[in-house]
């Protein structure tokens, strides 16, 4: 498993490249039929992620690939789970705030991610049962020509366990605010005393949970398997817990619906 995290590195830096030639110039947003938006950024990365994973001979199911029927897919036991652009939104609005997922899922559960930040050149990744890292890169446009030793030379393990002296941190979509978190959110307040909400966008919300900086992540309405695939294994890895609302139950993958339920991601504290 670890073994392909190389591959992995190559392909989300490479990636986020291409969106980022696409984010410092005019581009066209195409409206999906689902209404969300789409970009070159996203047809070029998922394209570039495709290719490099292809020699993995793993199945890759991403958020611009073509659609598999669920018979083909539920014999799956190994797959890539991929979203090559996650925060299309925030692209847009040009804030910055989007990344490149990737994640490999086995049995239903990720146990290999990586989410790369590509205006911040910041890299997060997890391995389920090893843990979780940050890592800035100094020239990610050499990414092709690197070492990984050169590449990961500066990565720091992360933790999700908070500094008990600041308040417990919420965090929450930039674009999805809903009035369930924003209820959540008071019922805290009165619960807990001295709570603070951040908003976040794409995937770096369980980034932020991972690296310690906040304590819960309430997810209300709708997501996509890759919206939260290699987020959950990073946040999981760094000491979160990830489990969805109605049962308590774990987060899985690869299911006949790929929407996942309302969902929390915590470290416990303010539980």
């Amino acid at each position: 498993m670890k073994d392909y995290l190389p591959t992995l590195v190559r392909a989300a830096v490479e990636a986020g490249n291409a969106a980022l030639q696409v984010y410092r110039q005019d581009f066209s947003v195409i409206e999906k039929s689902d209404h969300s938006p789409l970009t070159l950024a996203d047809t070029r990365s998922h394209a570039i992620i495709e290719q490099a994973l292809a020699p993995t001979a793993i199945p890759f199911l991403s958020e611009e690939g073509a659609d598999v029927a669920y018979p083909k897919r539920r014999e799956w036991k190994r797959l890539w789970i991929v979203d090559p652009l996650d925060g299309t939104k925030e692209f847009v609005k040009r804030n910055g705030e989007f990344t490149i997922n990737i994640a490999l899922v086995e049995d239903q559960a990720p146990v290999l991610g990586v989410i790369y930040e590509p205006v911040t050149s910041r890299l997060y990744y997890g391995i389920q049962g090893e843990g979780a890292w940050r890592c800035l890169l100094s020239d990610p446009e050499s990414i092709a020509a690197a070492s990984m030793e050169q590449v990961m030379a500066g990565a720091e393990a992360i933790s999700a366990h908070a500094d008990p002296g600041r308040p417990c941190t919420i965090v929450g979509s930039r674009s999805h605010l809903t009035p369930q978190v924003e209820q959540f959110v008071e019922e805290k307040k009165r619960a807990c005393g001295n709570v603070e909400f951040v908003s976040a966008g794409s995937s770096l919300k369980f980034c932020r949970i991972a690296e310690g900086v906040a304590d819960i992540y309430p997810r209300f309405g709708p997501t996509m398997e890759w919206d939260t695939a290699a987020g959950h294994v990073i946040a999981r890895a760094a000491g979160a817990r990830v489990y969805r609302m109605d049962t308590g139950g774990a987060l899985l993958y690869n299911k006949e619906n790929l929407q996942n339920p309302d969902f929390m991601v915590t470290n416990g504290r303010g539980q």
